[in-house]
Formats: C-alpha cells, structure tokens, sequence
C-alpha cells in the first residue's frame, strides 16, 4: 500500500496514495505545466503561467501562456484549457523543475527574432522609398488650382 502522513490545520491524516485525489487553486501568475499531444502519441510538457480566466456559464475556461522552445528558437502560445480540451492537461507546478526554462537563451531568441524583422522592415522602407523616387514618372503631377 502506498500511503502518506498529511498534515491539514494541524491535524495528521494518513492517506492512501493510489485514491488521493490532488486538488490545486490556480491564480493568473501561477507557475503550470502544460501536457499536450504532439504527433502520433508522443505527449510534450511545456512550463508555463496562467494569463486568465474566462467564466463562461457554460464552459469555464482557463487562458494558459507557455512556452515552446527548442534549438530553433521560443514561441510564447497560448492555450484555452476547459472540460472539453482533448489530448492535453495542465497542473499547477509544485516543484522546482524549471523545464529547461533559460531566461538568458530565451530572451536571445526573441532579440534574435526581432532583429530579423526589424531587418525586413528596413528593407521594405528602402523598397518604399525607391518606388517612390524612381516611378514617380507614372503619374502625373498635381498642380494646385487657384479659385
């Protein structure tokens, strides 16, 4: 038998592991961890947070911000977790694990990221402006009428 001593407001009570049933309170800012079904039956856990709760009459929801993030880079997504989300779970995280969270590596991703598009914004900025100054002779000038 698997059992364990638990205290409640002072009060020891053994109980048997294999029927106990973890309840958690979730706050937005609480640490997570969100289990989802990747291809075929592989399952990945990603850490994340909560970012809200939407309490539908019908179908309370709770908005869950993870992170994936692997070689390649980090996306931060979000997950809408409710009684009729299928292949997925999400518990509140109790222990230290941090799930290969790196603040350090994943802030250089997203810098790296941003740098890219702030280079494809400079480009079509350049692109705009050489349009502009060089197909100009398309149309002709307006010149203003005086009344």
């Amino acid at each position: 038998m698997e059992k364990t001593i638990i205290e409640v407001n002072g009060i020891k009570l053994e109980v048997d592991l294999r029927t106990a049933k973890r309840v958690d309170t979730l706050r937005v800012g609480d640490r997570v961890k969100v289990m989802l079904k990747g291809y075929s039956s592989e399952y990945k856990v990603y850490p994340g947070t909560v970012a809200g709760f939407e309490p539908f009459q019908n179908l309370p929801t709770v908005i869950v911000a993870y992170l994936e993030s692997d070689y390649s880079g980090s996306k931060l997504k979000f997950l809408y977790f409710n009684s009729q989300s299928k292949e997925t779970e999400v518990i509140k995280a109790i222990d230290d694990d941090q799930l290969d969270i790196e603040k350090a590596n994943i802030l250089q991703h997203f810098d790296k990221e941003e740098a890219k598009i702030e280079a494809q914004l400079d480009e079509i900025r350049r692109t705009r402006e050489y349009f502009l100054a060089n197909f100009k002779a398309y149309w002709p000038e307006m010149t203003k009428v005086e009344a």
